[in-house]
């Protein structure tokens, strides 16, 4: 079966800030960012921009501009469009597809905790409503739901355009799971620490929190490892063990926006509630490991 895919280094990237509202104007430096530090796609209103605290009109305006800023260039967009509604996903769906994206990350259906066939039809219905790339997002730990295998391959071979799974379970048995059963399937890796063993097991990509704030890393661990050069991508991810880990010592995006913040790359530290600020100790540990690294500015 041949699919339109998206492969490669892509940044969830945050949302900021300002007043309560979105800084359109440092959103659109940090994408421009992302492209210049060899980002392959951007992807703006994820579960990391704080999708679910965004109002609809704030989710297509991440959209449109990221839409935008990429035009013309080599980095594509694959666009957040989910929901614990399938009818709100569908939505979105077909809004990010109007507005030119090249691809859809559509995360499980949060707190409702379908069924696997419940599961099966809500994708189904996103898939048949638009044209574009689908890509599952399966983290379990933040919806109470898990994509399992079964379901996520049935898919794979019932819907045209779904084309494989951002895997973000933190289980590497998982990723194997899927590429013995249906290595034809594209697994993404969803989880920064273990970056390098999903890519190495045939995953073909990440989607990084991380690359927020080190595109340059993440973009040459991803490249190395899809051009088989392992050791050298293994390195990378060994010297980004420490930053992937802080980036989750509390609630994600909680650590990522406060690093970002330390880094200079936006002007205030400002979260949606119920998410807010990291604690003074947490804080003084992130700024600590961020002295380990090169940090590129604008």
């Amino acid at each position: 079966m041949s699919k339109k895919v998206l492969i490669g280094a892509m940044t969830a990237i945050i949302t900021p800030f300002k007043n309560g509202k979105i800084d359109e104007e440092t959103y659109a430096k940090l994408i421009k960012r992302q492209i210049e530090n060899g980002i392959d796609c951007v992807v703006p209103a994820g579960t990391t921009g704080e999708s679910a605290t965004l109002t609809h009109d704030e989710h297509r305006a991440c959209i449109e501009i990221a839409v935008e800023i990429c035009k013309g260039t080599n980095t594509k967009v694959l666009a957040g469009a989910g929901s614990n509604a399938t009818h709100e996903a569908i939505s979105l769906a077909k809004f990010a597809q109007e507005q030119g994206v090249d691809g859809i990350l559509s995360v499980a259906p949060y707190y409702n905790k379908p069924t696997q066939e419940g599961l099966y039809r809500h994708y189904s219905e996103i898939s048949k409503n638009v044209d574009i790339p689908v890509l599952l997002y399966n983290v379990p730990g933040r919806t109470g739901c898990d994509i399992q295998t079964n379901t996520a391959i049935r898919l794979f071979n019932d819907c045209q355009n779904i084309y494989g799974v951002k895997e973000a379970s933190g289980n590497i048995d998982k990723c194997v799971d899927l590429l013995a059963h249906e290595p034809n399937m594209v697994v993404m890796s969803g989880e920064d620490a273990i970056n390098y063993p999903i890519l190495s097991n045939g995953g073909k990509g990440v989607i990084s929190v991380t690359s927020n704030l080190l595109p340059d890393y993440t973009a040459k661990l991803t490249h190395f490892a899809l051009d088989e050069q392992f050791s050298k991508a293994k390195a990378i991810n060994d010297k980004l063990y420490n930053i992937n880990k802080i980036m989750f010592c509390e609630s994600n995006p909680i650590p990522i926006k406060a690093s970002m913040f330390i880094a200079g790359l936006i002007p205030v530290l400002e979260y949606r509630l119920p998410l807010c600020e990291p604690s003074n100790e947490n804080m003084k540990k992130i700024e600590n490991i961020m002295k380990q690294y090169d940090i590129k500015g604008f």
